[in-house]
């Protein structure tokens, strides 16, 4: 069962990502792309199959955020990522503020990748 979700979580994290950065360059060309329903619908239920693995990893792990220092921070990671996130989709008024938000955005998720793999916190 582990292995199991553990790959759908893996999986699900590289396409919210692959997502992720093919939407940031559709919205710097300015392409027709980010109008598609596809394009509005699909990143949403990655996102979903994303955060659904990641309770039932933890569950079945037994390590909650707020209780291993680790997935905290990991945690609040997810958090800068979601808030850069929308600054470099939708939020930044200007094309240089999407594009730092988006760099900040991919500096955030290399954290949480990092963190993932060592299950040590950076700063907590």
């Amino acid at each position: 069962m582990y292995m199991m979700v553990k790959h759908i979580h893996m999986t699900a994290i590289a396409l919210s990502f692959l997502l992720f950065v093919l939407r940031f360059i559709w919205v710097m060309s300015n392409s027709g792309m980010m109008r598609q329903k596809w394009v509005k619908v699909v990143p949403h239920i990655v996102d979903t199959v994303l955060l659904a693995s990641a309770v039932t990893l933890c569950i079945i792990l037994t390590q909650y955020p707020l209780y291993n220092a680790w997935l905290t921070e990991k945690m609040f990671g997810l958090i800068a990522y979601i808030v850069l996130g929308l600054f470099a989709l939708k939020l930044g008024k200007t094309k240089a503020i999407k594009a730092g938000a988006f760099v900040a955005a991919v500096a955030v998720f290399a954290m949480m990748g990092k963190i993932a793999v060592t299950k040590t916190p950076l700063i907590l």
